[in-house]
């Protein structure tokens, strides 16, 4: 028995988030040190296994607090049957048959809730050893869009586009979302950029992220699109467009390797989101033990955990400084071969 397995990777926003949902622009990467997983062949009925996020059976009231601290109440087999139900849309709608049943387990150890696009990695790993399994081929612009509507459509989670492109492409992608035409359908203008701006900016980056449990993305991206497409808050709609300013003078910056330069509007990017967004004392206080030891630090996504530039830190101080604060830290983030 053949069996199909898949992997999908966290993401994280290095600049313009969280404008990828609002006509902004964003440029994001994914990287290897966690990842989910997906198996999947031929059975004789349709079958989703159980994975440890999903078990309803605890040895004890200290094993069940213990796993709901660690993978919160919701497990992925509600993402996979999402998934699986988008793409049958998508095939009936393409004359692609679907003619045998499978079994799909998943597992990932992405760390959830914590703005590291964990859902929709299990998504797409469950998107791509579906399409593998019946033999249809999906180009990376499609795939992201179609990871995107099941979450959108069929789970009704708020969130922007960019998660799932960078897990399409799994490059260092400039995303742009102006074109307001193209974002109802799903999409954006996406350019890869070289793979040795992202070698060389790679070293000089950190993740920190939270132990206990960030807000759902949906809770900030909810509010925002309550502001910008009900409410139309100008002071909103302009930190849409500044965020998308903000992006382009990024990439100027990762094209000519001006990484201080890049810092700073990753500080900027975080200051504006202060501007509009309510922040989570956890949240913010990630933010500022980097700052206070010279790191530039912003969100990866929409909190839980920072992505930081730093030149003039050590690595060790930061280190031992999120540690002591009771943060997990990433001191070094590999590279996807």
């Amino acid at each position: 028995m053949a069996i199909i397995k898949t992997i999908a990777y966290p993401r994280i926003g290095l600049i313009g988030n969280p404008s990828d949902g609002y006509f902004g622009k964003t440029i994001a990467f994914t990287f290897g040190n966690f990842s989910a997983n997906v198996k999947l062949w031929e059975s004789p009925e349709l079958e989703f296994e159980l994975s440890e996020a999903d078990e309803h059976h605890f040895k004890d009231l200290n094993s069940f607090r213990e796993r709901i601290g660690k993978l919160s109440y919701y497990g992925g087999i509600r993402l996979e049957k999402a998934c699986l139900e988008m793409l049958c849309e998508y095939c009936e709608k393409h004359g692609i048959k679907l003619d045998r049943n499978f079994t799909i387990r998943y597992d990932t150890d992405i760390p959830l809730r914590k703005g590291l696009a964990g859902s929709s990695a299990i998504i797409t790993a469950t998107l791509l050893a579906i399409k593998e399994f019946y033999g249809f081929d999906i180009d990376e612009k499609e795939q992201a869009k179609l990871v995107w509507e099941t979450e959108i459509k069929q789970l009704k989670i708020a969130g922007g586009l960019q998660d799932r492109v960078a897990q399409a492409y799994n490059k260092l992608v400039y995303m742009d979302f102006t074109n307001k035409e193209k974002v109802k359908h799903g999409y954006g203008e996406y350019e890869v950029m070289g793979d040795d701006i992202l070698k060389k900016l790679m070293p000089r980056l950190f993740v920190a992220y939270r132990t206990d449990f960030g807000e759902e993305s949906a809770v900030p991206h909810s509010d925002l699109r309550t502001r910008v497409f009900i409410k139309k808050e100008p002071k909103v709609i302009e930190a849409m467009k500044r965020f998308a300013e903000i992006t382009d003078r990024a990439r100027i910056c990762l094209d000519s390797e001006n990484f201080e330069g890049l810092g700073l509007l990753m500080d900027e990017n975080f200051d504006l989101r202060t501007e509009i967004c309510s922040i989570n004392d956890r949240d913010r206080e990630m933010v500022e033990i980097g700052r206070r030891l010279g790191a530039h630090v912003k969100f990866s996504g929409s909190g839980g955990a920072v992505v930081g530039l730093y030149d003039s830190a050590e690595k060790k101080d930061l280190k031992s400084a999120y540690e002591d604060a009771s943060f997990v830290f990433l001191e070094k983030l590999k590279e996807l071969q």
